[in-house]
């Protein structure tokens, strides 16, 4: 049962992955770019989630806290960026 949970896990956030990186490569505004970064680094937030969870240990717990903030900082950089473009 955990192998069947765990490969399914991996497919899912793969293929969130895959989607978040064709929405960053074909975004047609810089506003679209940034949501599929931000996708992309909730996903990978997720993923080290899981692999902590599943291997029962609170190492990469520092890891999840920079994603986070480095997240959360970009977002809010490029956005206060992107309103500070329009007229």
């Amino acid at each position: 049962m955990t192998t069947f949970l765990v490969i399914t896990l991996t497919s899912l956030l793969s293929m969130t992955a895959l989607l978040a990186l064709v929405r960053l490569y074909r975004g047609p505004s810089l506003l679209d770019r940034v949501v599929a970064a931000d996708m992309l680094l909730a996903t990978m937030v997720g993923a080290v989630g899981a692999e902590a969870a599943v291997n029962r240990h609170a190492t990469t717990l520092p890891v999840l806290v920079v994603l986070g903030l480095l997240g959360f900082v970009g977002s809010v950089s490029l956005a206060r960026f992107a309103v500070r473009d329009r007229p």
